[in-house]
């Protein structure tokens, strides 16, 4: 998953591609373009890098004091003399240079996210003394806005969030969602380039090193959201010798469920527990006698009515003009209660839409994102988790996931498991995930909401448990997703911001209620 959309429907979340992200404003021109991990590196001096030409950036409402550059990385870091591709990066310098500590990097939210800009937006949030603390540093991941984007050239339909989600069919047969992943890989295959085969987590991590060097920095702290989270624990575990204060919000499980072994399906399967963990909150508002919104008469009840809702849907389809899909089916039932369930300021947006679906009726239809901005969240995102991991070819495979997902999990109807382009990616070569563990320097200090549909606390934990000496985690009695100045609360606010002011951490797990 900056909060979540306040909208009433999935389609105008207009940034959220995976659910590991939020709402993004469109960072650039998102327009089609055509190794092993490392050891942990040892302390060194400074690399030698070619200074940052820093300039004016592009775009609206931007900061006055933002500027941007770019830093030129391999395309493919197995070859660091062949071809090469730019990062584009921001910085709003340190407010109080007098007590400036270094840079603090935002890594954003996706796959498919970018930070270019939010420097300006979601950094100004930061706490003063933050802010005076740290140069703030923004980037557009490769492939990502003005970092080499790509795009799959995706037909309009397959851009449809109800297909990048593969949620199964209404019987739970997954050959529909097999179709879309062979016809999607195809299209990627096609138009992506041959950056689409070196865009990867380890690459991104990679990346990161070399901006931080391009910055002059020694060390690079930094604030990850969601897969920028895991993305800034593969950081970790590569440069361990490289970190300064980390703090990871929002976590998913970097080594994979035990059912995957790998980030890249578990993140997925996450989904499952993680919509079970919020839904009950959603339901006991949606059932208080005060609420304005008030669906039914207990949390069981508004459970009950949800899923019976999602089920006719699926039969009965209400037609929705101007809408992509041109219907209210179960499926967008389904995707509009996920991203609600990331903030709960989007409750009532998902109540009135329950309310007017039990009557035949819709919303105005939303108006679509810009096409070019989800070809190019779509393309990063599909690359990303389908480079990062190995995924079953077979349909029979995903078929026996969903039955079993569909049984256990009825909110979420079997998408966690279903099959998306991945089951039919290109044969690239692949790079083995980086394993999270707890070797190096203790550096992290791990933020967490308690009830997370996205990124769920069993995740988490997992981490922590990964790193071990390495880290500390506050669990925040918090509801949502985006905990640090999201959707946690005060007593976590104030301990990661000490915790990036003066390096001071609790001195062992703690609980914020």
């Amino acid at each position: 998953m900056v909060k979540t959309s306040r909208r009433t429907t999935l389609i105008a979340a207009s940034g959220v591609v995976l659910g590991l992200t939020w709402p993004l404003a469109p960072t650039g021109a998102a327009v089609a373009a055509g190794a092993a991990p490392s050891a942990p590196s040892a302390p060194a001096a400074v690399e030698r890098s070619t200074p940052l030409t820093w300039g004016a950036c592009e775009g609206p409402g931007l900061d006055p004091r933002q500027r941007c550059a770019t830093v030129s990385v391999p395309l493919d870091h197995s070859d660091p003399g062949g071809e090469r591709i730019r990062i584009a990066v921001s910085r709003i310098p340190a407010e109080d240079p007098g007590s400036r500590r270094g840079s603090l990097l935002m890594i954003a939210g996706g796959p498919g996210g970018g930070s270019l800009d939010e420097i300006s937006g979601k950094g100004q949030t930061l706490p003063q003394e933050v802010r005076d603390s740290y140069d703030l540093i923004g980037f557009d991941p490769r492939g990502v806005g003005r970092s080499a984007p790509v795009s799959c050239g995706l037909d309009r339909e397959d851009l449809a969030l109800t297909r990048f989600w593969p949620w199964p069919a209404a019987d739970g047969s997954v050959n529909g969602a097999m179709d879309t992943a062979r016809r999607t890989a195809a299209a990627c295959d096609r138009n992506g380039g041959e950056l689409m085969r070196h865009i990867s987590t380890a690459d991104n991590a990679r990346d990161i090193d070399r901006v931080r060097a391009a910055l002059g920095e020694r060390k690079l702290s930094a604030w990850g959201v969601s897969y920028g989270a895991y993305a800034g624990a593969v950081y970790n575990e590569l440069f361990p010798h490289r970190t300064d204060r980390f703090v990871l919000d929002s976590n998913p499980d970097a080594n994979g469920d035990l059912n995957e072994g790998q980030f890249a399906r578990g993140a997925w399967a996450a989904f499952e527990r993680g919509v079970e963990d919020v839904f009950p909150e959603f339901a006991q508002w949606a059932s208080r006698k005060e609420n304005p919104y008030r669906l039914a008469g207990t949390a069981a009840e508004v459970r009950t009515l949800f899923l019976r809702l999602a089920e006719r849907l699926d039969r009965e389809p209400v037609p929705w003009p101007g809408a992509d899909p041109a219907e209210l089916n179960g499926d967008v039932l389904r995707q509009t209660m996920v991203y609600a369930l990331y903030d709960p300021d989007a409750f009532p947006s998902l109540a009135r839409l329950v309310s007017a679906a039990r009557k035949g009726e819709v919303p105005p239809a939303p108006e679509p994102p810009p096409e070019a901005l989800m070809q190019n969240q779509l393309a990063v995102a599909l690359a990303t988790f389908c480079n990062d991991g190995d995924w079953p070819r077979s349909a029979a495979s995903y078929q026996a996931d969903v039955d079993r997902s569909r049984a256990a999990y009825p909110l979420t109807a079997g998408m966690p498991r279903n099959a998306t382009a991945c089951a039919a990616w290109p044969e690239y070569p692949r790079q083995d995930p980086v394993r999270i563990t707890g070797r190096g320097p203790s550096t992290v200090l791990l933020v967490q909401n308690e009830r997370d549909p996205a990124t769920p606390l069993a995740g988490a934990r997992a981490v922590r448990d990964a790193l071990g000496r390495r880290a500390v985690m506050v669990t925040v009695d918090g509801t949502g997703h985006d905990a640090y100045l999201g959707n946690g609360n005060a007593c976590g606010d104030r301990t990661v911001t000490r915790y990036l002011t003066t390096g001071e951490r609790p001195a062992r797990d703690r609980y914020c209620r």
